[in-house]
């Protein structure tokens, strides 16, 4: 695979990213749901950009986080240029730019999200605010797909979890997460594709 089809699929990753966070940052009002089926909602969260809302305490942890997942994006970035150059194989090139594109798609919001959006709590945010909600490097990542397929309260004969309530799944996420989690499923599931052994 060419490093020009891993730059279009990254550019197409992350117009559609942006496109999707942009329209529900500026059409709901944080913690606004659309049930599209019972078991598939858009429901509009913001988080410092860690899995499940998770954050490093302290009044640098945001800055700390998003300066990593910068430099950890320039070594995803020198990765696939070097998959690329070494021809190895597409499954490889295509989960690396699957994984740049996510995480590249969430530092955007974290970078400049916070500069040029105002608040969603109480009302639509405006895109270009003179009002914005945060500063450079401490935006919001946007968060809206949620898949609560199944809620109930488990069987009493489990082990550990029995008779506590439960929700599957529970997590909300946003493209740029489902990009990344293809790129690792793909590694995982065609890991021998990926990484072939050469006689």
């Amino acid at each position: 695979m060419s490093l020009r089809k891993a730059y279009f699929l990254i550019f197409l990753v992350l117009i559609v990213d942006q496109l999707s966070k942009i329209y529900v940052k500026t059409n709901f009002v944080l913690g606004d749901e659309v049930v599209i089926f019972d078991w598939f909602r858009i429901h509009f969260i913001e988080n410092e950009g860690m899995a499940w809302g998770t954050k490093i305490p302290g009044e640098y942890g945001k800055l700390i986080l998003t300066v990593f997942r910068i430099f950890a994006v320039f070594g995803i970035g020198y990765w696939l240029a070097d998959s690329v150059k070494k021809r190895h194989s597409t499954y490889l090139i295509v989960s690396i730019a699957l994984i740049f594109a996510g995480a590249a798609g969430n530092i955007i919001d974290s970078v400049f999200y916070g500069v040029i959006f105002d608040d969603s709590t109480h009302n639509l945010a405006t895109i270009f605010s003179p009002q914005p909600y945060g500063t450079w490097f401490h935006g919001l990542v946007v968060d809206m797909f949620y898949f609560p397929i199944w809620e109930g309260d488990l069987p009493a004969w489990l082990p550990i979890f029995g008779g506590k309530h439960f929700m599957f799944f529970n997590a909300i996420f946003n493209v740029a997460d489902m990009a990344i989690s293809t790129g690792v499923g793909i590694l995982l599931v065609f890991n021998k594709r990926a990484f072939p052994k050469h006689a």
